[in-house]
């Protein structure tokens, strides 16, 4: 994060339990956003080089917990007030859980990086693979949200088992089912389309792609930082520049 901030740059950052910051402000409620009652608040930070002496700490308390059980989040920026305040960073940081949740998907589900693939144009066309996939199973999942509401779909249903199924049963469909039977798809329109998927997805067992959802984080004790008064701490690279 100094690294960021001396390079002129900027972040929000979801601050890690072990964060070291002190001389924090009272917090300021600033108002609500989607899921959650938006807080505020300015603390120093401990770097060598000065360039997180004040960073702003937006606290979110959650309408709903997350799936690790936490009921209130932390993310620390250095963004200007008048450029972002409280309320943008929470929005901000909310597109950052679903793009991440896309990428967590291209990794795990879809293989979106095989680490054997040395040539680069062979490496971009196994993404882009995995992005249309992954578009694929995106219309898949707003059927069945269509039908069985998002609540469900979203807590319930595992992409992984999902697109399991799909690989599992797509070479067989391909041999079982001729050519010619897939070309009335391709000659239906958006509201025709719209509407047979919504009939497939009425028929979906949705128990057989349950996911199983990990149980809540175990809360750790946080010890606070005591800094020495008559020894402060010296940054190593410091002295040797210095020498």
């Amino acid at each position: 994060m100094s690294g960021i901030a001396a390079k002129k740059g900027y972040f929000i950052i979801r601050e890690h339990q072990c964060f070291p910051w002190y001389d924090a402000s009272e917090f300021r409620h600033i108002g609500s956003v989607e899921g959650g009652t938006v807080f505020e608040q300015t603390v120093k930070v401990s770097d060598d080089e000065g360039y997180l002496s004040n960073i702003r700490r937006v606290k979110i308390i959650l309408d709903e917990t997350t799936r690790d059980g936490d009921s209130e989040i932390f993310i620390l920026t250095n963004l200007p007030t008048k450029v972002a305040n409280a309320l943008v960073v929470a929005q901000i940081y909310r597109k950052r859980w679903t793009i991440e949740t896309l990428f967590q998907i291209l990794t795990e589900i879809f293989n979106c990086e095989i680490k054997t693939l040395g040539y680069p144009k062979a490496a971009m066309f196994a993404f882009c693979v995995a992005l249309v996939s992954y578009n694929i199973l995106s219309v898949v999942l707003a059927a069945l949200r269509s039908i069985h509401g998002i609540k469900k779909i979203e807590q319930e249903v595992s992409s992984y088992y999902l697109a399991d199924e799909i690989r599992g049963t797509y070479r067989g469909m391909m041999i079982a089912i001729p050519p010619k039977e897939w070309k009335i798809f391709a000659k239906m329109n958006l509201i025709e389309l719209t509407n047979i998927l919504r009939d497939l997805a009425a028929r979906v067992n949705l128990v057989v792609f349950a996911s199983h959802p990990r149980a809540p984080k175990k809360t750790r004790r946080i010890l606070k930082r005591t800094r020495p008064s008559r020894r402060p701490h010296v940054s190593t690279a410091k002295i040797l520049s210095q020498k």
